[in-house]
C-alpha cells in the first residue's frame, strides 16, 4: 500500500508518498480500504510541530471513511463489504488501515462516502459544542469564528437547527456569502480581535451567550469581551496558541472552557449514539456539509498548503 508519511516535522514539503507493507488486522481490528480521508488543522499541527502521539516518523491523518476488507480475531459487529467511518485513527492518510473495531461506526445507506468523511471529526466536534459545551437553546446568540470553514459551517447549521442565532466571523469578505448560506444571521469580517463592540451592538448591548473561538491568541480577549455575564467562551484548537491569564482576568463572571471532542465520546456507545445523531441531521437535511476541495491522496501536501493559506472554505477531502 501507499501512504503519506513524514520523517521529520516541517512544511508541506516533508510529506512523502511512500510505499509501505500492507497492514494485517490484529485481534479486535478491522482492515479497511480507504475511500475518502478528511483534512483537519490537527493534521497541519501534527506535521509542523508533532505533539503526543505524533512523533516522526509517522503517517499523517486521523479521519476517514472506507470499506471493510478483512476482520481480525473476535470482531463480530462488522462484515466484509461494510461501509464504515472513523473520527480519530492516527495514520488515516493511507490506502489500507487496520483500525480497532471499537473506533468504527457503520455509515447509513443514505449518506454518501464523501459526506460521511466530511462530518466525522468536524461534525462530532460541532455536536459537542452545541450540546455538552454549551447547550444551545432557542433564542440564544452564538458567535462562531471561522464561520466559512469546515467546523464553522457545520456548527452554524447545528445552532440554527436548535433555534439559536448566529453571528459569524470570517477572515475575508468573499467568505461572507457561504456563512450566510449556512444560516448565519449576521456576518462580520475580522481576521483578529476588535469585533466585540459590533457583537454588543447586534445584541442590544447584552453580549453573546457563547463564543466558539478557534482563532487563537489574537482573538482570545475580544471573544471574552463579546460575552454577556456568565457567558461561555469555548476556546478550541490545540495548535492555535494558549494565552496566559489569571482567573481575575475573566470579565463579567464568564466561563472559559477548552472542549475536546474525545471527552464527548468516552465510550463506544457514545460514539455510536452521537455519530448517529449527526448522520440523522444529514439525512434530514438540517446539516449539509460543504466540500471545499478534493485532492488525490498523493497530493495531500497541496491540500495542506491550501488549508494553511486560509483561502479555503468548507471541508477538504483526499481520495486515493
Amino acid at each position: 500500500m501507499r501512504a503519506i508519511s513524514i520523517d521529520r516535522h516541517g512544511g508541506p514539503e516533508v510529506m512523502q508518498w511512500t510505499e509501505l507493507p500492507d497492514p494485517a488486522p490484529g485481534k479486535g481490528e478491522v482492515l479497511v480500504r480507504l475511500a475518502v480521508a478528511g483534512v483537519n488543522f490537527m493534521d497541519v499541527g501534527a506535521r509542523t510541530s508533532g505533539g503526543p502521539g505524533w512523533a516522526a516518523p509517522t503517517i499523517l491523518g486521523v479521519e476517514g471513511m472506507g470499506y471493510v476488507t478483512a476482520l481480525g480475531e473476535g470482531v463480530q459487529d462488522f462484515a466484509v463489504g461494510d461501509r464504515v467511518a472513523w473520527f480519530y485513527h492516527v495514520g488515516s492518510y493511507a490506502e489500507l488501515l487496520a483500525i480497532p473495531a471499537a473506533s468504527l461506526v457503520e455509515v447509513p445507506r443514505e449518506v454518501s462516502d464523501e459526506t460521511a468523511a466530511a462530518v466525522m471529526m468536524q461534525g462530532l466536534t460541532a455536536h459537542h459544542f452545541i450540546t455538552e459545551t454549551y447547550a444551545v437553546r432557542p433564542g440564544d446568540t452564538a458567535v462562531v469564528h471561522a464561520a466559512a470553514g469546515g467546523v464553522g459551517l457545520l456548527l452554524t447549521q447545528m445552532i440554527k437547527a436548535r433555534g439559536g442565532r448566529v453571528i459569524g466571523l470570517v477572515s475575508r469578505e468573499e467568505k461572507s456569502a457561504l456563512a450566510r448560506e449556512a444560516g448565519a444571521d449576521h456576518v462580520l469580517v475580522s481576521s483578529g480581535g476588535g469585533f466585540e463592540e459590533k457583537v454588543r451592538e447586534l445584541t442590544s448591548g447584552e453580549g453573546a451567550h457563547v463564543v466558539y473561538d478557534g482563532g487563537g491568541a489574537a482573538t482570545f480577549r475580544s471573544s471574552q469581551l463579546a460575552l454577556r455575564p456568565h457567558g461561555v467562551h469555548a476556546y478550541y484548537g490545540p495548535f492555535m496558541g494558549v494565552p496566559s491569564l489569571t482567573p481575575t482576568d475573566l470579565p463579567q463572571s464568564t466561563f472559559l472552557t477548552y472542549p475536546v471532542v474525545h471527552h464527548h465520546l468516552p465510550t463506544r456507545e457514545a460514539l455510536v449514539e452521537r455519530s448517529g445523531e449527526v448522520f440523522d441531521m444529514v439525512r434530514e437535511g438540517r446539516v449539509i456539509p460543504r466540500i471545499g476541495g478534493r485532492y488525490a491522496l498523493s497530493d495531500a501536501a497541496r491540500a495542506h498548503a491550501d488549508l494553511e493559506s486560509r483561502r479555503t472554505t468548507g471541508k477538504l477531502l483526499l481520495v486515493p
